[in-house]
């Protein structure tokens, strides 16, 4: 070996976590170097005292000096212990302060959620979710907004929501998504409408050639109907929720398609009438969303699993 090399020291090799103790570690060595004592440093990190030994040993194998000279008056520490214990002290120190830094960041993404969320679910289905979360986490302040299942993807993708629920045939691109329910699409008429005096269902065929009050265009109900008809004709009206749609079908307009859900109560109070329909399967599944890649987290990831209650 020439001079350089002896002058140069030991080769270091491997990543920084294998060559430098942890934090456990480090806390411990703190512990003796404060209390003179190794059983009284494992009694208040709630270890035990040979845990304790080996701990330190490892740590001297680790580092290839001596920390700690044990005796039966108490544990002191070495000269080279004492340097590494100020060492320790900045590391835990720093990362004392990285621990605080991380829950400042939990409480202020815990502090609010962002959905976005398809025209149905959010009329229908968000609110009783919601009061139960707000019982979980009363100081959680949660934003809604309610579009179609195009304008709920394109909010997730720019990271202006947090969760979202859409209601279309797919999965948006760029976005993962579990299945939290299941819904079915019926045709409603008023009362007076042709349709309701049939006592024969309606073909799909008929369905499809016939104007009808319709979603935007992106809304998720449209697609399903869309696909399953293939194709639909010009719309008789066209509204942007189904708020509008069920109230433009109540007041006689014309023949709409709706969520079952939406229509539960006009149903019961027969304000709407529901027109059976053949060769047609109308039934969709209702989706959470989320970017590809990122789990919810924190009131995101609570108030998923509350819709699957």
């Amino acid at each position: 070996m020439s001079n350089a090399d002896e002058q140069a020291g030991p080769t270091v090799s491997g990543s920084l976590a294998h060559r430098v103790p942890d934090l456990g570690a480090l806390e411990l060595l703190l512990a003796v170097a404060r209390l003179g004592s190794l059983g009284g440093a494992a009694r208040e990190l709630g270890i035990t005292q040979p845990a304790a030994s080996s701990r330190i040993r490892s740590m001297e194998r680790q580092l290839g000096v001596a920390l700690v000279d044990r005796s039966p008056r108490g544990s002191r520490l070495t000269d080279a212990g004492a340097l590494v214990t100020d060492w320790a002290r900045r590391i835990v120190e720093a990362a004392e302060a990285f621990d605080v830094g991380a829950q400042a960041l939990r409480v202020r993404r815990d502090s609010r959620l962002r959905v976005a969320a398809s025209m149905t679910i959010a009329e229908y289905l968000l609110p009783g979710w919601l009061l139960a979360l707000r019982a979980q986490r009363p100081d959680t302040a949660v934003s809604l907004h309610a579009g179609n299942s195009t304008v709920v993807a394109e909010r997730l993708l720019s990271d202006e929501a947090d969760l979202g629920f859409v209601e279309g045939l797919s999965v948006p691109a760029g976005l993962d998504s579990a299945v939290i329910a299941h819904d079915r699409l019926i045709v409603v008429t008023a009362p007076g409408h042709a349709w309701a005096r049939r006592r024969r269902s309606l073909a799909a065929g008929e369905l499809a050639s016939t104007p009808l009050i319709l979603r935007e265009k992106g809304s998720g109900t449209r697609q399903v109907l869309d696909a399953a008809l293939g194709g639909l004709a010009r719309p008789l009206i066209e509204l942007s929720s189904t708020t509008a749609v069920k109230a433009a079908a109540v007041s006689g307009a014309g023949p709409a398609v709706l969520s079952e859900l939406a229509v539960r109560e006009e149903l019961a109070m027969r304000r709407l009438v529901s027109v059976p329909v053949d060769g047609v399967a109308l039934a969709r599944d209702l989706r959470a969303v989320w970017p590809t890649g990122h789990r919810p987290t924190g009131p995101a990831r609570d108030l998923l699993s509350l819709t699957r209650g």
